[in-house]
């Protein structure tokens, strides 16, 4: 009778091994970083564009190029730099001598999964052409549109640090993306680990050995799951209420859009999904809740003056809020 009770809605043991399937196959190569890689395969499952922050050296871009091995699907890489244009990410379109007329010449932002690395190195004008692929999963050309293949995922990366030669994005653009990762620097034990691994290494190429986990169709079947677990409606209640207080808040001088709470309830449940649950809880609001918030909010000069960070903003607005039982 127990049994028949707690019987799981949706079938995820789809779904949980093929995550294990990618840690492992990621921790081949990184070391640690396990929140980063949890975060990533979340945002994948909830359909979402993905800020990838941190210092130099954090294996940011080998941890995305990674994850982009273990799906079967077209993958391309943009380096973001000052001299790029709208035409190098979208395409152009090119005069054909021999149909004697235009065609469209498609950019490597035509994909499956479009790493862009240093994305705050390109000008508002370069970063605005993102704007209708990211939100809408297409490019308009001389006035032909062009569909985006699904799944379409942009993971991004950005140095916090480095300020030459960078430019702050908009923000219509970080609204855009799901979550806003930040990695950390590894623990002692980690380094100690990654320095054995590096001497230890054998000459052969490691990246070569991952091998797809997943397919274009497992994606978008994996995601129709996620979209269909159950969320009760005090829990849908709980993350209106968080997304509410960021615009209420005396802290905050720009809070989360609907699209925050949208992005909060999508990306718990992708969450709950990978922890094995058909159900989400307000743990997993919580745990979803500051990189989805990190790069929407914005605070007032003083509290910035203050050295409050995004971060522990959310964390106050959380704690004043009764979690559901």
């Amino acid at each position: 009778m127990d049994d028949e009770i707690f019987e799981q809605r949706t079938d995820l043991s789809q779904l949980s091994k093929a995550v294990e399937q990618i840690k492992a196959a990621i921790a081949q190569i990184i070391v640690g970083q396990h929140d980063t890689i949890e975060l990533i395969i979340a945002g994948i499952l909830a359909d979402g564009h993905l800020l990838i922050e941190g210092v130099p050296g954090v294996a940011k871009t080998l941890t995305a190029k990674l994850v982009a091995k273990t799906i079967n699907a077209q993958y391309s890489r943009i380096q973001f730099t000052p001299d790029l244009m709208p035409s190098d990410v979208l395409g152009t379109s090119i005069f054909s001598p021999k149909s004697n007329a235009f065609e469209f010449k498609r950019g490597p932002i035509f994909g499956n999964i479009i790493l862009i690395d240093e994305i705050n190195r390109s000008p508002a004008k370069t970063q605005s052409a993102l704007f209708e692929v990211m939100e809408e999963r297409q490019v308009t050309i001389d006035g032909q549109t062009y569909k985006m293949q699904e799944p379409f995922i942009v993971l991004a990366t950005q140095n916090p640090i480095e300020q030459e030669g960078t430019y702050r994005l908009p923000e219509a653009q970080l609204d855009r993306f799901l979550f806003k990762i930040e990695v950390k620097y590894p623990s002692l034990e980690d380094e100690i680990t990654i320095l054995t691994q590096q001497h230890q290494q054998t000459p052969n190429d490691q990246l070569s050995n991952i091998q797809p986990v997943l397919s274009i169709d497992d994606i978008v079947e994996l995601r129709k799951k996620v979209k269909g677990l159950h969320v009760e409606p005090k829990l849908l209640e709980f993350a209106a209420k968080i997304i509410h207080e960021t615009r209420n808040n005396k802290s905050v001088y720009l809070g989360g859009s609907p699209r925050a709470s949208l992005a909060v309830i999508n990306s718990a449940k992708a969450l709950a999904s990978i922890k094995g649950r058909d159900f989400i809880t307000p743990d997993d609001i919580i745990a979803t809740a500051v990189p989805v918030l990190r790069h929407r909010i914005m605070l007032t000069p003083e509290k910035e003056m203050e050295g409050l960070t995004p971060d522990d903003v959310i964390h106050q607005i959380i704690k004043k809020i009764e979690v559901p039982r």
